[in-house]
């Protein structure tokens, strides 16, 4: 428990204790951040405080603009950072509690704060690790018998994505423009995006980097993996149809990738792992562990559109849902020799489940258009019309 209040329903008690960048009234420059109950805890004006072995002469990244240095620490550093926030905001705790000006220097209101994107990304990788997702598009474009395809059981399809427009949650997402080919029988015509959809994925950013060349195994795999966002790949479906065959996704993805500010580590996710999925056939032997990686993180989209007053659910998912675990992710990423730095971000893909009500798009929820998305009110939804809000939140819970 914290000397700070925070509600029994706050997304941010001391077990969490997310990292961000943010900045503030009276003082304009980005720094790092831990969120906790409804503050913002400025770790740059307590990096005094921070007396082990390895932040006693690191703490400076705290003044940084960005969180990359602090992931290229590694695990050791996370782990003393970690144990050092929650001594010092823990009930018992005297140094920040009992000093009424040391308080009012690094403690403020979320509500007063502007929030950043955590890391300067340095590259962008999105995989495709959903089996029921993958079998769904699957079905709508190659029918049921060939949903998946041949090399889909066997690694983690994956593509590189554009780091500069990813944006932190909040930022406005302007409808693309592009070609098209709504007709197959005539040319393709250009103008804006008309089916814009969304995708609801996680995403991990990386700690220490390799070297050029030397992979990272499975079983090193976690010692490189920081922690989690919620995010939000913006699809266009109609510029995407056109354009993929055959190099992949280009226009229809480039023009905007949303993540959440705060990045929860994988420290504060232990509680929640569990077992990974059966993978059958079993995979090669570079992409095996036997250790749960899983993570029972639960996942909601919600609309918010003009016609209603409040916003509609429209999917609930899981992450525990994957077929491909992160580590699994990371150990086929670098196989090939790539390296990686701190701050690259590696994404899920769109999570979903078996049922209808977990698809985790707009695709699979109306069905490639043929099903509208009852939003309450006679209101529906196939894709997104402009001004539409979403919203998407991720919620880990215990007993």
């Amino acid at each position: 428990m914290s000397f700070l209040y925070v509600h029994n329903d706050s997304d941010f008690p001391i077990q969490n204790l997310p990292y961000g960048i943010f900045s503030s009234q009276d003082n304009a420059s980005p720094r790092v951040g831990v969120a906790i109950g409804d503050n913002v805890l400025d770790v740059s004006v307590i990096q005094n405080l921070f007396t082990g072995p390895i932040m006693s002469k690191n703490a400076s990244v705290f003044n940084e603009a960005s969180l990359n240095s602090f992931m290229g620490l590694g695990r050791d550093a996370w782990k003393e950072t970690r144990a050092t926030l929650q001594r010092l905001l823990a009930a018992n705790e005297g140094v920040i509690r009992d000093d009424s000006n040391l308080r009012s220097k690094c403690l403020y209101p979320m509500s007063d704060v502007q929030l950043h994107l955590p890391a300067r990304i340095g590259d962008y990788t999105d995989f495709y690790s959903s089996r029921e997702h993958a079998t769904n598009v699957g079905t709508m474009f190659r029918g049921k018998e060939n949903a998946l395809m041949p090399n889909w059981l066997h690694l983690p399809v994956g593509y590189h994505g554009r780091a500069s427009s990813i944006v932190v949650s909040g930022t406005p997402i302007r409808r693309p423009c592009g070609q098209t080919r709504p007709d197959d029988t005539k040319p393709p015509v250009f103008g804006p995006c008309r089916l814009l959809d969304i995708e609801l994925e996680m995403a991990f950013f990386t700690g220490p980097g390799n070297k050029l060349g030397e992979p990272i195994p499975s079983s090193k795999a976690e010692d490189h993996i920081f922690g989690m966002v919620v995010m939000n790949d913006w699809s266009a479906r109609d510029i995407q149809k056109w354009e993929y065959v055959p190099l992949g996704p280009f226009l229809g993805k480039n023009f905007g990738t949303t993540i959440s500010p705060w990045v929860v580590t994988m420290e504060a996710l232990e509680p929640f792992r569990c077992r990974n999925v059966i993978q059958n056939p079993k995979p090669l032997p570079y992409l095996c562990h036997d250790d749960p990686y899983s993570f029972d993180i639960n996942l909601s989209v919600s609309l918010n559109v003009e016609e209603i007053a409040e916003p509609t659910v429209i999917c609930r998912s899981n992450l525990k849902n994957l077929y491909w675990t992160m580590k699994q992710q990371l150990a086929h990423h670098t196989i090939s020799g790539c390296n990686i730095r701190p701050g690259d971000l590696l994404a899920s893909g769109t999570i979903s489940g078996t049922s209808p009500d977990t698809w985790g798009s707009l695709i699979e929820l109306c069905w490639k258009g043929t099903k509208p998305i009852p939003l309450g009110n006679n209101v529906t939804r196939k894709f997104l019309q402009d001004g539409d809000e979403v919203i998407i939140n991720g919620r880990c819970e215990g007993e």
